[in-house]
């Protein structure tokens, strides 16, 4: 039995695996309508999610299967005090799959620890958001063409977001990528991070205003200021509009720079650059449906001819 707890649970020889499976889906949906008849996928969100939960559900039922679960911790026994070990041996006698969101980091491990079927971290606290992950790299290998050789900028909240945490260190296993990490001081990428770039030879670069580096960026993964994740009401309110990307920017970037958000979004994209060819982000929403079948069929060793 196998889990997905990161993105670096899969080597790059598998991610290409999972991403030409991912494709196939897209351009055959029909060949793996019913891949999963019979077998059911509990969707564990004890945090608040729209695009994730339901990307998760839609994924099951295109290829014949059935979604049950919760979407809050007060839908659930949590809210009695059960523990998440507990919680997932009970839905392993449900469930063929599992799929848990949970605001503490390291949850999904604990679960996958005690669980008798396959677990699918779908995002734990701020620490990392693997099929996000998978998602926003097969949305790249689509529009580029390939996983190596370009520059990206991440902007936004570095510090607190698990999709940025989870990219950068799947991306650090690919040839000549060039990092640049905007944010305000205050959301600036952790260390750790930076860490692990320097250990690899990676180069990056750190700075506060989007329109300095704009226009030697390839992609722009743009993402919100977290609110949940603030302790501090003031601190927020005074960064969460510290970037708006608008015409004005994009007027300067390359004409291929495809900008890129895991969303949901609050400001930070303006609702103008929505009709702008480069704007992915939505093309990422539908992308994170054929990686999720694909994951889906590879965890239960499911295969199709």
């Amino acid at each position: 039995m196998r889990h997905c707890l990161t993105p670096l649970d899969f080597t790059t020889q598998e991610l290409d695996q999972l991403f030409d499976l991912a494709a196939d889906i897209e351009k055959n949906p029909g060949k793996y309508a019913h891949a999963c008849d019979g077998k059911k996928i509990a969707t564990l969100f004890y945090e608040p999610s729209t695009r994730t939960r339901l990307s998760f559900e839609a994924a099951m039922m295109n290829l014949g299967g059935k979604a049950l679960g919760f979407a809050g911790a007060d839908q659930s026994s949590a809210a009695k005090g059960e523990s998440v070990a507990d919680t997932i041996r009970v839905v392993s006698c449900f469930a063929d799959i599992a799929a848990i969101r949970h605001n503490k980091e390291g949850a999904a491990y604990v679960a996958s620890r005690f669980s008798d079927i396959p677990v699918i971290n779908a995002g734990d606290g701020g620490h990392e958001h693997p099929t996000q992950t998978l998602l926003d790299m097969m949305t790249i290998r689509q529009l580029k063409g390939r996983l190596n050789h370009f520059t990206i900028g991440i902007c936004g909240d570095l510090k607190f977001g698990r999709t940025v945490h989870s990219l950068v260190k799947t991306l650090a296993r690919y040839e000549d990528i060039h990092f640049v990490f905007i944010s305000p001081p205050e959301l600036r990428v952790p260390d750790y991070i930076t860490d692990i770039l320097e250990e690899k030879g990676y180069t990056y670069e750190e700075c506060i205003k989007l329109e300095d580096v704009i226009t030697k960026l390839d992609l722009l993964y743009m993402t919100r200021v977290q609110r949940e994740r603030f302790f501090n009401e003031e601190d927020y309110i005074r960064l969460k509009d510290f970037y708006v990307l608008n015409k004005k920017l994009m007027r300067r970037a390359k004409n291929d720079m495809y900008v890129l958000h895991p969303l949901p979004r609050v400001n930070e994209i303006s609702v103008e650059i929505d009709k702008d060819p480069r704007a992915a982000y939505f093309k990422q929403v539908q992308y994170g449906v054929y990686v999720r079948m694909a994951l889906i069929l590879t965890l239960l060793d499911i295969h199709v001819d």
